[in-house]
């Protein structure tokens, strides 16, 4: 019975990557190589997600001694760190968007708009820009993936440095893509969405914890409920600002960016985001367990699909979603499980022996 077992689990990886390299070359019969990798970036953006939106997290739990049941650390501590854990697969994962640069970017293929801009947007020094955020991250993972000491000074430069990197990085990869809008705080909301989707994820990964005892009228969830509703809420101000700004201060260049990733299907997810704003906040009104894992599921799938919202009106001029990024979607996901053996080695946290050990 253990033979098989683990004879499907040595398969598992290898069907794994023959789904995701099909599903690749779906995407590129699909949407052609620039809509294929266009599509990739906004999937990989995805995933990427939920080690980076969930390192934050975690080392605030780790601060503020928010770890309690099962040995000093809580289910929901224990699943962010698995996704902190899963850092070394986005980063291979990456190496596409570096060979698709020429693909994906268009200030590739234009004349630089400022000086600066012929010095900072060059092929070699973006991809190794991009290899040091991943790299940062990487070490950021490595070093938070497992509970430390509560200190200070570890806690602070750990947010501070992520803070740096995650807005450089956003910068990059989501603000170059379009010219039409630059915005400040364009680095503060893909953050808190990257947030918002990996608690989200751990909230649906994590078992159910019992109430401890001796606090009294505590409704189960509701520890879950509330942050996620906390960020949702921050997420939903920063774009609300953002909007204010441009329509307020009559910026016509900026208001393209609106118009790009409006149409029938832009305005369906503005108006399922508003939507899951507004559940979350009447959530807290009668918190419970199944009221939490469905608005995590429903805030999963809203960043998800806003990460192809951010991206794919770059190339198209509009947001649509198309096969090919249903296929690269499918690609990505396919391939971090065929890698997810690799990681498993660098962030022991994710091997199933090492948790089953821990819990015994």
């Amino acid at each position: 019975m253990m033979a098989a077992y683990a004879s499907a689990a040595r398969r598992r990886p290898v069907a794994a990557l023959l789904l995701g390299a099909g599903a690749s070359i779906l995407a590129v019969l699909a949407g052609g190589w620039r809509g294929a990798a266009t599509s990739y970036l906004a999937a990989w953006l995805a995933l990427l997600a939920l080690p980076v939106g969930a390192l934050p997290i975690a080392i605030a739990l780790e601060r503020f001694g928010l770890r309690e049941h099962d040995r000093g650390e809580g289910e929901l501590s224990k699943s962010l760190r698995r996704l902190v854990g899963l850092m070394p697969v986005a980063a291979i994962l990456g190496v596409p968007v570096l060979f698709g640069i020429g693909q994906i970017y268009r200030w590739t293929d234009a004349p630089p708009a400022t000086p600066l801009a012929a010095l900072w947007f060059t092929v070699p020094l973006f991809a190794l820009r991009v290899i040091a955020y991943l790299a940062a991250w990487v070490w950021l993972a490595a070093r938070f993936v497992v509970p430390g000491e509560t200190r200070d000074g570890r806690t602070i430069s750990g947010v501070a440095l992520h803070a740096v990197v995650g807005t450089l990085a956003v910068t990059d990869l989501v603000g170059s893509l379009d010219h039409r809008l630059g915005s400040s705080l364009e680095g503060l909301i893909v953050l808190t969405a990257w947030s918002s989707l990996a608690l989200a994820a751990a909230i649906l990964l994590a078992p159910e914890e019992p109430t401890p005892i001796g606090r009294g009228r505590a409704v189960p969830g509701q520890d879950r409920l509330v942050p996620l509703v906390v960020l949702l809420s921050l997420w939903a101000f920063l774009h609300f600002v953002q909007f204010l700004i441009v329509w307020s201060a009559n910026l016509p260049q900026e208001v393209l960016w609106y118009f790009a990733r409006g149409g029938w299907l832009g305005r369906a997810f503005a108006s399922l985001g508003g939507a899951v704003v507004l559940l979350g906040a009447l959530a807290t009104l009668r918190p419970g367990r199944p009221t939490t894992r469905v608005l995590a599921a429903l805030v999963l799938a809203l960043h998800a699909v806003e990460m192809f919202w951010f991206v794919t009106p770059a190339l198209r001029d509009r947001f649509v979603i198309g096969w090919s990024d249903a296929f690269a979607a499918i690609a990505v996901c396919c391939l971090a499980v065929a890698l997810l053996p690799v990681a498993q080695r660098l962030m022991p946290v994710l091997s199933p022996r090492r948790r089953r050990s821990a819990v015994a």
